[in-house]
């Protein structure tokens, strides 16, 4: 289980006349991320450094990777990094897009700047967790199916779709424990089930 966002975000910061852009991604890959990355540098093609962290889980191995873009060795990409693994966030990019304002900030003063910045496209964001899971089709009778439905929604278990046929089926996201809780209470009449595939799943938006 782990924590990522819902969706990308953007907040700045102005430290000494130098502007800190900070833009926060969803991703699932180093790919994904190197093209993001790319992204930014091509809109904000005039800044001098584009500085970013991310966290990936690939094969249940956590991937982290960060890059100072020319600023002094361990002042930018590192503390971000450093903010992501504390909060526990994965399958998240951060890159923070820096406008030279004039003044030279130090490297402690680099440090808080992008630090600060990293914190605040966090505070703007929607977090959510993610965490192991599967989709699971299940077969009802007609008459059962507002029940399950009731039951679902009060448990936080998100219905994909339902279909019509002889008999009604549910296509849903659920981890592991909610899937042994659904399979065996018998008061929700389930005909027929069947895991579809494991996936992560997201459950429990936080602020």
């Amino acid at each position: 289980m782990f924590k990522t966002v819902e969706s990308n975000e953007e907040a700045d910061i102005t430290e000494k006349k130098s502007k800190f852009i900070a833009n926060i991604f969803y991703i699932t890959s180093e790919e994904e991320a190197e093209e993001k990355i790319r992204q930014i540098k091509r809109k904000h093609n005039t800044a001098r450094h584009h500085c970013y962290a991310y966290r990936i889980i690939r094969k249940n191995e956590i991937i982290n990777k960060s890059n100072d873009d020319g600023e002094p060795s361990g002042t930018a990409g590192m503390p971000m990094l450093n903010i992501l693994e504390k909060n526990s966030f994965i399958n998240i990019l951060v890159v923070v897009t820096r406008y030279f304002g004039g003044i030279l900030l130090g490297t402690g003063g680099l440090v808080k700047a992008y630090s600060e910045a990293t914190q605040k496209v966090i505070e703007k964001s929607e977090i959510v967790i993610e965490e192991e899971g599967i989709e699971l089709e299940i077969e009802l009778n007609y008459k059962d199916l507002e029940n399950f439905k009731y039951y679902c929604n009060k448990n936080n278990i998100n219905i994909i779709d339902v279909k019509y046929s002889d008999l009604a089926t549910c296509l849903i996201e659920a981890n592991f424990v909610e899937k042994e809780n659904i399979t065996s209470n018998t008061n929700l009449s389930i005909q027929k089930y069947k895991i579809i595939r494991k996936k992560y799943i997201r459950k429990n938006v936080e602020k």
